[in-house]
């Protein structure tokens, strides 16, 4: 399994970022292979895990039209800058009572 780590400075998000974001995580999930999503921002930093199966579905997910226009967009208006890390996950453990989707 793998997680991609995408960390962003916000410059502004908008009406349009918000159902941006909606739709292409449904579609990462839906049709991409994604295995788990999760995103959170705090004053003007924001993280975004999302899990994949294997290197192939996250070129795939690179690939896709609506989410490369969604980068274009992200450069132009929402983020000052940001970075993207892939990182293979080796070893997972669980407490018990943890719900993990």
């Amino acid at each position: 399994m793998y997680v991609v780590v995408f960390r962003a400075r916000i410059k502004a998000l908008d009406d349009d970022y918000h159902a941006t974001a909606e739709r292409l995580r449904e579609l990462a999930l839906a049709r991409f292979g994604c295995l788990e999503f999760q995103s959170i921002s705090q004053g003007e930093d924001e993280v975004t895990l999302s899990y994949w199966p294997d290197e192939q579905s996250i070129r795939a997910w690179k690939a896709q039209a609506d989410h490369i226009l969604a980068q274009q967009t992200g450069r132009a208006r929402w983020y000052a800058s940001y970075a993207v890390q892939i990182a293979r996950i080796e070893r997972e453990y669980h407490h018990p009572n943890l719900q993990v989707e």
